[in-house]
Order: structure tokens, then C-alpha cells, then sequence
């Protein structure tokens, strides 16, 4: 019996969300084109240049983050446009996906999931194909925990005529990714993960070089057309009718995140992130990525276990929701988020439920061990930040 029905959501996307932030989308809906409205967006795109660490304008759709992923594609590039794709997880595969869906001609650098791309291998193929138009990564690839180097593979880019696209879905405001200070072109994110918001909303922000290239962009668009919101971003307006109680929840969030100030914000992820590989290894379990970003933790399974069966009882008996693998790693990792509305204290239930289930299934971990560790890095925290 799951007593009284209480969940914890430890899934990388959607996140839990502030009740605060909940409450302010519970207000009556207004109307998108009055003129109170339009204060509102006004102060929504000011804070999203603060998030997005950018003197660009950023604008927003109605969708998933994969609507701002088409955008960059649509907005950007014309059909048999040369882009590299790198593909080491899930939405790096989708990046692949989009790039052939709008015929362009993707030059796939592919790599073992779990395994962060070099900046060298980006640059050995920038060399041999200099016409290429684009290149295509994720900040943070949710499917393996693995964070990729944005910033050394930017200064490459940056030496070549083409724009380096960042999907920063699980990455912008989770951890350092200035957009205007590391030269990176095209930036995305969405609302259900990084931002801790419902699922609904996905942002962009280009360059000076990525807007002179969307000049000569011929591939067709209507809805994800950034022309239309450029002209109606001018007016303190949007082109379509907006997420309207979405925009509020998420002007709500932005005011909090500045509020608390991005420094503040990545060492608190941080913090969770540490702690919580630290518990890991005090468990003798293996961390998945070989270079983990601080937006979620992906455990290796042990030796023998599946687990789907583990996940499917922490979440319908216990309450405690994980996340697991994807394609070829259904059933071989689990995968932790740190994103969210997440206090230092609630990762101690998780690394609990972990022990726990754990051992449940037959894998016997040391009880506490886990919960010690991650104890003594949290106090470490709180006495420096707080006292």
C-alpha cells in the first residue's frame, strides 16, 4: 500500500515543479493580446537573456524542446546543407532524424553511448569537409547522463564559417553555458527539464552569425518560423496564440532563478550531483558516463539485473519514480535527476529507495553507505553556504 499516495519524481524530464510555481498558473486566464500581457512578455524575454546569459533576443513556441530543435533546422539551413551530427544517445538521434527528415546531408560522428565526443574528432571533420553549414550537439544527453565539452568544441567552430547548435534541454541553467561568452550560436532548451517547469514550452536565442545564415535559409516553416516571431517579439506581442498559464508559472520561475542568482543555482546541482556519485561508488555500483553532468546521475545496473522490474516496484509500491534506459539500455542503467524543484533532502530518499531496492532484488548493497556519504558532502555544503 503506497501511503497516502505520496510520489517522488526522479525523473530527468518532465521534473517536479514548485508549488509556488504551480499556484501561478492556477490564475484565471487572461487574454495574450492585452496590454498587460504584453508587460509580462516583456519581462519574461528580460530574464530569459539573464538565463540564457545572452544580449540576444530569445524567443519561445508552444511545445517540446523538439519544436526548437526543428526550428534551428528549419530556420537555418536549406536542403542539402552539409551539418555534423553528433550521435552518442537518444537525442542525438534525433538531431540524425531531423537533419534527414528536412533533407539536409548529415555527416554523423558517432559514439559509444556513454562517452562524451572529443573536440578533436568534431575538428578532423570540420577540416575535411569545409562546407559544412552546421554542427548539431547536445550540452547534456539525457539518455546517458554524459555531458558533452561545448565550450572547447565552440572555439573550434568558431574558426569555420559554420554555427555550432547547442540542445541545452537538460544543461541551461543546471550548469555553466553562457551563450554570448563561449561564442555559441544557436541555444535551445525546454521547459520540462533544466527549467523545472511543466512540459509545453521550448526557447531559442541565434548569433549574429546563425541569424545571417537563417537569411538564406530556404527549407519551408509556418508555425516554428522565427521571422513571424521576430516581427512580433518588435511589439511585445508573439506571431500565435502562447501557452498563456505556462508563461506564467514560467515568469514566475525566471523571477525565482534570478532572485537566487545562477552561481548559487549550478552549485546547489552540483552539490546533488556530487553526492549522489559519491553514494554510488560507496555502493560499489559504476557510474554509465564517462564525463557525468551535474543534471542527473546514470547508474550502471549490476551484474545480472534488469532493471525494469526494480523501477516498476520502487514506482507503483514505494512511490520512488526513476527513470531507466532507452533503446539498448532498457533494462542495464538507471538514471537519477538532480533538475527540478529538488531539495538537498530529498536526494537522501532517493539514495534510501536505492539501497533498499537494491537489496530487495538480491543485490546486496551496505545499508547506509550511500546515505553516509552523501550526508557528509551535503554538510560540507549547507556549512559553507548557510552558517
Amino acid at each position: 500500500m503506497k501511503f497516502l499516495n505520496k510520489k517522488y519524481l526522479f525523473t530527468p524530464g518532465p521534473v517536479s515543479v514548485a508549488p509556488e510555481v504551480l499556484l501561478s498558473m492556477a490564475q484565471p486566464i487572461t487574454h495574450h493580446r492585452l496590454p498587460e500581457f504584453s508587460k509580462i512578455l516583456k519581462e519574461i524575454r528580460e530574464n530569459l537573456k539573464y538565463l540564457f546569459q545572452t544580449q540576444k533576443d530569445v524567443y519561445f513556441f508552444a511545445s517540446s524542446g523538439t519544436g526548437a530543435m526543428e526550428s534551428a533546422i528549419v530556420n537555418l539551413f536549406s536542403p542539402g546543407d552539409k551539418v555534423i551530427v553528433i550521435v552518442g544517445g537518444k537525442f542525438g538521434q534525433r538531431w540524425l532524424e531531423l537533419s534527414k527528415t528536412f533533407g539536409l546531408d548529415p555527416i554523423v560522428i558517432d559514439i559509444p553511448w556513454g562517452r562524451a565526443v572529443k573536440p578533436e574528432e568534431v575538428e578532423k571533420v570540420l577540416k575535411k569537409n569545409p562546407d559544412v553549414k552546421g554542427v548539431l550537439i547536445q550540452a547534456c544527453e539525457t539518455s546517458t547522463g554524459v555531458k558533452h565539452p561545448i565550450k572547447e568544441i565552440a572555439e573550434i567552430v568558431k574558426e569555420t564559417e559554420a554555427v555550432i547548435v547547442v540542445d541545452a534541454i537538460s544543461a541551461l541553467g543546471v550548469y555553466e553555458l553562457p551563450m554570448d561568452r563561449w561564442g555559441l550560436d544557436v541555444v535551445i532548451t525546454g521547459s520540462q527539464k533544466a527549467l523545472s517547469l511543466p512540459p509545453g514550452l521550448s526557447f531559442i536565442a541565434f548569433s549574429d552569425k546563425a541569424q545571417t545564415l537563417a537569411e538564406k535559409s530556404k527549407l519551408p516553416k509556418y508555425y516554428f518560423n522565427l521571422q513571424k516571431e521576430k516581427k512580433a517579439y518588435a511589439k511585445d506581442t508573439t506571431a500565435f496564440t502562447p501557452a498563456v498559464s505556462l508563461l506564467l508559472g514560467l515568469r514566475k520561475m525566471l523571477k525565482r532563478i534570478k532572485e537566487i542568482g545562477l552561481e548559487k543555482l549550478f552549485k546547489h546541482y552540483q552539490t546533488l550531483s556530487l553526492a549522489c556519485r559519491k553514494a554510488v561508488s560507496a555502493l560499489n555500483l559504476k557510474i554509465f558516463s564517462e564525463v557525468p553532468a551535474e543534471s542527473l546521475t546514470v547508474i550502471k545496473a549490476p551484474e545480472g539485473l534488469n532493471t525494469g522490474e526494480l523501477l516498476k516496484f520502487l514506482r507503483n509500491k514505494l512511490g520512488i519514480i526513476f527513470a531507466g534506459g532507452q533503446e539498448h539500455l532498457k533494462g542495464k542503467i538507471i538514471r537519477i535527476t538532480h533538475m527540478g524543484d529538488q531539495s538537498l533532502f530529498e536526494l537522501l530518499i532517493a539514495i534510501s529507495a536505492l539501497e533498499i531496492g537494491l537489496n530487495l532484488f538480491g543485490y546486496p548493497v551496505p545499508y547506509g553507505a550511500g546515505i553516509k556519504v552523501a550526508e557528509e558532502i551535503l554538510f560540507d555544503y549547507i556549512k559553507k553556504e548557510y552558517l
